[in-house]
């Protein structure tokens, strides 16, 4: 891990998604489009979906009270790097694949001058032999094992077959989740690892298994924004995806997580709206881009090919205006130029306008705007980089802003 690094933690995060199979009754398919929503009318921007078009589910955790973190909020599997995620005795684990660039991952295609720092630095002048791109990897695989139970792993006599599937230009199958490993010796290893995280490598060298880090796909990087939660905790997070067949037993850890839920990514964003819970702006950007797939296989392609292409890092960056909170975000016209995100940064911009006069100020909009806490609304106008999805705007507020001429960015640009 980098422990040069003066202001950011890092961590690592996993979007999981899983398929559901639901037996419909006879009739079923009346009901359903009885409870759809109506057709929206011609020229309408296209908004979430409703939950029964999804054939996926999403797993969110929900923090204890007591967290010093966004208590209380749902979150994504995730947290910490620990330098255990680091260690050279990984290599042995993954012996079948040192000889493979990131381990089998394969090599990135975004420029390196560009890459997020958190991926871009050179670990072995930080003592490790183990890429930013695996550890980070195994860092969202062993905290989704102790926050949820969930074990994303593949036995090592695999190792010989995963190697080849690795050099293969498509995407590969959906993670399955069924799993040789006893059940109490896992429970046993899961205490384990929630008491020292080194065992967590010494779990996989007796089980003879190994962190699946090929099904976790890059999918973006945020910063946290400084003051907002609590002004010493603040994170470099890489954002992963991993899409799963079927929803694996779950359960929490009673500890950091005193709940969980599977959700289609809609139901999610319809239930932080109405106020039932609360999800943290990233979550809310990501489940609305993940509202453009409603089929898990369309997703995970995406996210698989995807991932190839790199990401940015995004420093969010608050303004305050007469009638609402806008959080900034790379690209967008009000965004301060020449921002060194590897810097302690905590810009809060004022403005003296309304939200209708803050959206005619320029045509490049790349934002998240807040009246409170859960009435959040994405706002792009932009193209975005790296192949990546804009979100899908759903029901909320504000107005509409000119459109920028490029079929992508028109068709979205309402919130």
């Amino acid at each position: 891990m980098n422990t040069a690094l003066k202001h950011w933690k890092e961590a690592a995060t996993v979007i999981l998604a899983a398929g559901v199979r639901r037996r419909r009754p006879a009739g079923d398919e009346v009901l359903m489009r009885a409870v759809s929503p109506p057709p929206l009318p011609a020229g309408s921007p296209p908004l979430w979906p409703h939950k029964s078009a999804f054939d996926y589910e999403v797993l969110l955790l929900k923090r204890s009270s007591k967290s010093g973190f966004m208590p209380n909020a749902y979150v994504f599997p995730g947290g910490l790097v620990d330098p255990s995620d680091f260690s050279a005795d990984w290599q042995g684990v993954f012996q079948a694949f040192r000889r493979y660039p990131n381990f089998g991952l394969g090599v990135v295609r975004q420029p390196p001058e560009t890459r997020p720092p958190m991926f871009a630095t050179d670990r072995s002048e930080l003592g490790s032999p183990i890429p930013g791109e695996v550890a980070f990897r195994i860092c969202a695989v062993r905290e989704t094992f102790e926050e949820a139970g969930v074990l994303l792993a593949v036995p090592m006599k695999e190792e010989a077959e995963s190697a080849v599937r690795t050099g293969e230009q498509v995407p590969p199958a959906l993670t399955e989740t069924v799993q040789p490993w006893d059940t109490q010796e896992l429970a046993r290893w899961r205490l384990l690892v929630m008491e020292n995280p080194d065992n967590f490598i010494r779990m996989c060298e007796t089980l003879r298994c190994m962190p699946n880090i090929w099904a976790l796909h890059e999918w973006g990087n945020w910063l946290t924004p400084g003051g907002v939660y609590a002004q010493q905790r603040r994170y470099d997070t890489a954002f992963f995806i991993c899409c799963l067949p079927e929803a694996p037993e779950t359960i929490q850890d009673e500890k950091e997580i005193v709940h969980f839920k599977w959700s289609t990514p809609s139901e999610v964003l319809h239930s932080y709206q109405a106020r039932e819970f609360w999800i943290a702006p990233p979550q809310f950007y990501d489940l609305s881009r993940m509202c453009r797939f409603p089929r898990l296989q369309e997703l995970h392609s995406f996210a698989a090919v995807r991932g190839l292409e790199g990401c940015e890092r995004w420093l969010p960056i608050r303004l305050v205006s007469k009638d609402c909170l806008v959080s900034l975000l790379p690209g967008d016209v009000l965004y301060p130029d020449g921002l060194d995100s590897s810097e302690q940064i905590d810009i809060i911009l004022r403005k003296e306008q309304r939200l209708e006069e803050l959206q005619a100020e320029g045509d490049a909009l790349h934002r998240i705007i807040l009246h409170d806490p859960h009435s959040a609304a994405v706002l792009v106008t932009i193209t975005p980089k790296y192949k990546h999805l804009v979100p899908l705007p759903g029901p909320s507020f504000g107005t509409t802003p000119k459109p920028t001429g490029s079929t992508l960015t028109t068709r979205t640009s309402r919130l």
